[in-house]
């Protein structure tokens, strides 16, 4: 049972997995897995990474898996979308490495993990709403007051 949990971002951390990528992509990955042996138990396409709990052949090691797997999915999605060319050029769509964690028998707590990760990070995005000011604008209010301190004495 060679089961892992593989995480892998597109290049830049591009947020660009969406609409009619995100169906494409979805298909494009379950159809190179099922051409190598390789069961998809779980799966998700975030808007800027992907994760995945697969199980991989014991005659197949992880990294030749991953480098046919972002090598050919890369290819196969600048073949359906060739507006992608300009925003990645040189035909790298995914970044450099990807995460891999061996998934013993907690394979359903991982499986969880994966199909809830989405509504999670929308809930703690909510949570975390934080207002940005402007760094200017709290300068001048400084100065307009240090001249009211001199105006007033």
């Amino acid at each position: 049972m060679c089961k892992y949990h593989i995480v892998f971002t597109p290049k830049y951390r591009r947020k660009a997995i969406y609409n009619q990528y995100r169906e494409d992509l979805g298909e494009i990955l379950r159809t190179l897995c099922r051409y190598r042996g390789v069961e998809i138990i779980e799966g998700h396409l975030m808007i800027d990474h992907v994760h995945m709990l697969v199980m991989i052949p014991p005659k197949e090691s992880v990294s030749s898996f991953m480098g046919y797997l972002k090598g050919k999915s890369a290819l196969m999605m600048f073949d359906r979308h060739a507006n992608l060319k300009y925003l990645y050029g040189n035909r790298h769509f995914w970044a450099e490495g990807y995460y891999v964690g061996t998934v013993g028998l907690n394979d359903e707590t991982v499986a969880k993990y994966i199909r809830e990760q989405e509504a999670h990070d929308i809930a703690m995005d909510k949570l975390s709403v934080k207002e940005y000011r402007d760094p200017f604008e709290e300068k001048r209010i400084t100065k307009e007051k240090k001249k009211e301190k001199k105006k007033g004495k």
